[in-house]
């Protein structure tokens, strides 16, 4: 090693001891493969790892994007107000109820610095959304893990709520879920949520993350959204990176009681959504027949690349959303490794506790076809490599 990067690790090292305890604890969200990297190596990479919509955004919004940027030298609204009555007037709520984020990631690390700390515990569960725990590891807040289901269960690795319950004390402020869940693909029922919520605590902040709400077969039905009134300590994000196919825009929002929100607003980054994207949302949110789409074919799509998968003797999760959590077994990341070798790029899940699977976005019929196309030629190469 050279004098000069002998100095470079001496400056790290004496810089990250200025840093708080807790951040020098904490690791960087991990996005997965360097996608940009692997589109310039390959000419027609498969992208089924990132929860994209293949389908894109609506022309609507794409049609409000374009005429955003024409206004570039002047600062969005800084109230997101155009959206904000778009969402409450869908929602049944007030504006006063709603926060705008870059994304729900925003969002989520925003809830973990308001109501998380040394003394103030966050409670989730195993195989949940990884950002719920950075919320908490950020502000130095212990973490209240619970245990999922069992693979055995008719949702296999989802929320176990009365495990989530039982890990809930004194301490807890901040209680995080998503339904339905990331990775897994699992969902739970509106009724199951109600009867959780009405066992928690007062002293704890449920949040439920929507961002895969669209997806569900009756999205409204199964949704929090309309349980917010009974229960004042529930919030709700949601996003427009996924169904509504903005996720190049990151914006999310936050669906909460005014005491909440304003709180979240006291740490806001001002200007924290831009203009293109608070157009494009709007436009996209109005587009009915856009989104009705992309649920129908991400519906047929992912019953029938699940079926191929089973087909192949996989056990396949079930799944309400655009996406299948899948078993290999014990070859699962060289298998993973020759498939990004060959353009196609998967998610690895050995940071979720889950490292005999991969997580697969539902593509195209195309995209999916290639997949099991190129799963036939290499899983056997890998079994007898092993």
């Amino acid at each position: 090693m050279s004098q000069s990067e002998q100095a470079g690790q001496g400056d790290r090292a004496s810089v990250e001891a200025l840093a708080q305890p807790a951040i020098q604890q904490l690791r960087a969200y991990d996005p997965g493969h360097d996608l940009i990297a692997l589109r310039r190596q390959f000419d027609d990479l498969i992208e089924l790892g990132a929860n994209e919509s293949p389908y894109g955004a609506s022309q609507l919004a794409l049609a409000a994007a374009r005429s955003a940027i024409e206004d570039l030298h002047r600062y969005p609204d800084p109230l997101g107000g155009d959206l904000k009555r778009a969402l409450a007037d869908a929602f049944g709520l007030e504006t006063a109820q709603i926060a705008l984020g870059n994304g729900s990631h925003e969002l989520l690390m925003l809830l973990g610095q308001v109501f998380t700390g040394p003394t103030a515990a966050l409670a989730c569960a195993r195989h949940s959304f990884a950002v719920y725990a950075l919320s908490a590891m950020a502000t130095g807040a212990p973490i209240q893990w619970a245990d999922a289901n069992p693979r055995e269960h008719a949702m296999p690795c989802g929320h176990d709520l009365d495990a989530l319950l039982s890990v809930i004390d004194d301490r807890t402020r901040l209680v995080c879920l998503a339904n339905p869940n990331n990775p897994t693909g699992t969902w739970l029922t509106r009724e199951e949520l109600r009867d959780f919520l009405a066992r928690v605590p007062g002293h704890a902040i449920v949040v439920v993350d929507e961002a895969y709400r669209e997806y569900q077969d009756e999205p409204e039905a199964a949704s929090a959204v309309g349980l917010m009134s009974e229960f004042p300590r529930l919030a709700v994000t949601g996003t427009f990176s996924k169904a509504h196919g903005l996720a190049g825009l990151r914006v999310g929002y936050l669906l909460a009681q005014p005491p909440v929100i304003g709180l979240i607003e006291r740490l806001r980054e001002s200007f924290n959504v831009n203009s293109v994207g608070m157009a494009a949302a709007q436009a996209a949110f109005a587009d009915r027949t856009h989104l009705d789409h992309v649920r129908q074919e991400n519906a047929r799509e992912r019953e029938a690349l699940a079926q191929g998968l089973r087909e192949r003797g996989l056990f396949v999760f079930p799944s309400r959303t655009n996406f299948l959590l899948v078993e290999f077994g014990p070859h699962c990341a060289a298998l993973e490794q020759r498939l990004v070798d060959c353009g196609v790029v998967l998610r690895p899940m050995g940071g979720y506790g889950l490292g005999d699977c991969l997580r697969i976005t539902v593509g195209t019929a195309d995209e999916n076809r290639l997949l099991l196309e190129t799963l036939d030629v290499l899983m056997p190469q890998v079994a007898s490599a092993s």
